[in-house]
């Protein structure tokens, strides 16, 4: 039976090369997700607050599906279901591009979405209606007063739970490993099967997963610090 010994992986180049390519590749995902969610979770809101019931049905219903079926099946149906339905040459052109990565990123980018969307809506939700008639009042289209006036109070409202989510959206990540990302976990598990240290490589993954969490919930702490004293001035 071995003995408890980080540094024997540590010592090992071509595990400290999988591993670091496995935290690479989980922070490219987990951002690039972020990225497409975020800027599709704010196209979302602007489409429900139109005055089209039809477009506010649409919004509901893809934020419902999204929050209501397993992120890991979403990914699975992207990979082996939706990417079997592009065109061969599109198929081609994926595999020869990490196609394992780009589907990981589409799938959670657009489960988070969901929740990033209501998130922003709760924050809206708290902003007074005054300050809409107000931006009106100055000149301000719906567009206008959405970007300049409404949105900033929003995010800065719905800060804590943007956070939590993103912290969510970087642990989910390791689900990438369902449809053979060679993310963090991926690279860890690779570490186990062939240096039998199970205890150690696990415990290295959790360490890592810990860290990089503690790391978006400070960074979030310092922008709501620093949003709450813009917003006070």
């Amino acid at each position: 039976m071995k003995g408890f010994d980080l540094f024997a992986l540590f010592a090992n180049p071509e595990f400290v090369t999988m591993l670091w390519s496995g935290v690479k590749l989980t922070l490219v995902v987990a951002l690039a997700s972020w990225l497409l969610a975020m800027t599709l979770a704010v196209v979302l809101l602007a489409v429900r607050l139109t005055p089209s019931a039809l477009a506010r049905r649409a919004v509901q219903a893809y934020v419902s599906y999204h929050r209501n079926v397993p992120t890991l099946v979403q990914l699975m149906l992207w990979y082996f279901g939706i990417a079997s339905l592009l065109p061969g040459a599109l198929q081609g052109w994926l595999a020869e591009h990490n196609a394992e990565a780009v589907f990981a990123v589409i799938g959670l980018g657009l489960c988070q979405a969901a929740y990033f969307s209501e998130d922003l809506r709760s924050g809206l939700r708290a902003v007074p209606a005054g300050q809409a008639e107000a931006a009106r009042a100055l000149g301000h289209g719906y567009l206008g007063a959405l970007r300049h006036v409404l949105m900033p109070q929003a995010v800065r409202n719905a800060m804590p739970a943007l956070v939590n989510h993103t912290v969510s959206l970087f642990k989910n990540s390791s689900l990438a490993m369902a449809i053979g990302v060679a993310e963090l976990t991926h690279a860890v598990k690779e570490i186990e099967n062939q240096s039998f240290r199970t205890f150690e490589t696990y415990l290295i993954a959790t360490l890592l997963y810990l860290g990089f969490s503690l790391l978006i919930m400070a960074g979030g702490t310092l922008l709501e610090r620093r949003s709450r004293i813009a917003g006070a001035r």
